[in-house]
């Protein structure tokens, strides 16, 4: 049975104009690149069944979830991801350089196709229009005038057909001109300057101005201890660490990424790693803990959140752990798909006291930081 309603969001091009080597769709906001935030706020709506991302050939790790690859130009690149589809009743096609996507604009969208073979979202002209030439040239009635943005939502079939139909010698400036040209009427529905496409470097600062102004910060801490015995190997962050004991416990026994993985379910009040990975499961006998930690992290990315830093405290007389330090940073760093400069791992001992200080185990505490 196919999908109901798929989002298709466009990411195959240079984005040349903002500048720098990376293209535009892969560049960091908050955390996360551009797309990845379009893919996340369409993949959270309750009326989107399915997001595929399309990209150029070779960029697929780039991006999170399902891809098909683009062509030579948007405009093929559409298409090839409608091909990709296979089925749907609904699909809504989006530029992956609009990252902030409200979900009441893909609301009125949706509401629209019922009457409708195709619906854009546009906002009204508000500054002055002039032509242009060596001067300032007439100005232009903007009362009459739109700015039509994405997503375009559209009945499959029939954007698929005036796709397939369309000169394969001519371009379109969107979606909705192409299903025009088919002959469908496209509905207008009200748009959102939060829409606002990402063109020039200045756009990324305003973009995370606005991003700022909609998330909330949450903090939450996590602690773990596990005993030190002959014969078990000693996994640390990630890491693993030559020292004559290692870490008892039912999985790899990774205090450290035991206590992020904690820190992370607290900022969601999703419980603790116990509750998603019970010691109990002969599953997870032995298991490598960083699969923890990224469940963590994908139960925030569901919900909207983006993790903004990790502060790992790892308590123990030995081994030492700053010879490991940028090692386990960089570990934890791709687990959590962020940069090593949003995690910072410390180490200290007890001065000799109690179960650390005697050498019988080793602890760790994490304090997490998200935008949700």
């Amino acid at each position: 049975m196919s999908a109901e309603t798929i989002a298709l969001i466009v990411a195959a091009g240079k984005g040349e104009r903002i500048g720098g080597d990376t293209p535009k769709q892969f560049l960091p906001l908050a955390g996360l690149s551009l797309v990845d935030h379009s893919r996340r706020a369409l993949a959270a709506h309750p009326g989107i069944d399915r997001v595929v991302t399309v990209v150029a050939a070779g960029n697929e790790s780039f991006v999170e979830g399902e891809t098909a690859i683009g062509g030579a130009t948007r405009r093929e690149s559409v298409l090839n991801g409608l091909e990709a589809i296979g089925e749907a009743r609904r699909v809504l096609v989006h530029d992956a350089a609009r990252p902030i996507v409200p979900a009441a604009v893909i609301d009125r969208l949706l509401l629209a196709l019922d009457s409708a073979k195709g619906a854009v979202p546009t906002l009204p002209v508000a500054d002055t229009i002039a032509r242009k030439g060596d001067a300032l040239g007439d100005t232009v009635d903007r009362s009459a005038l739109v700015r039509v943005q994405t997503p375009q939502a559209f009945d499959y079939a029939a954007i698929l057909a005036a796709h397939r139909a369309w000169p394969i010698d001519e371009e379109a400036t969107d979606d909705a001109q192409i299903l025009r040209r088919a002959g469908h009427d496209v509905a207008i529905v009200d748009g959102d300057p939060l829409l606002d496409k990402i063109t020039y470097p200045g756009d990324i600062a305003l973009a995370e101005a606005r991003l700022g102004a909609m998330m909330r910060v949450r903090t939450a801490t996590g602690y773990d201890v596990h005993r030190l015995v002959a014969g078990e190997r000693l996994w640390l962050g990630g890491v693993l660490i030559p020292h004559d004991k290692g870490l008892s416990g039912h999985s790899d026994a990774d205090v450290a990424l035991h206590a992020i993985t904690d820190a992370v379910l607290g900022t969601i009040a999703a419980g603790d790693i116990g509750q998603h990975f019970p010691p109990s499961d002969p599953r997870w006998k032995g298991a490598e803990s960083g699969q923890f930690l990224e469940h963590a992290a994908s139960l925030v990315a569901a919900k909207g959140g983006t993790i903004d830093f990790v502060d790992l405290t790892i308590i123990c007389e030995a081994p030492k752990i700053g010879p490991y330090r940028d090692t386990i940073r960089d570990r934890v760093a791709t687990l959590l798909r962020v940069s090593r400069e949003q995690i910072s791992v410390k180490a200290t001992t007890t001065e000799r006291l109690g179960f650390t200080g005697r050498g019988e185990g080793i602890a760790a505490q994490a304090v997490v930081t998200i935008r949700i």
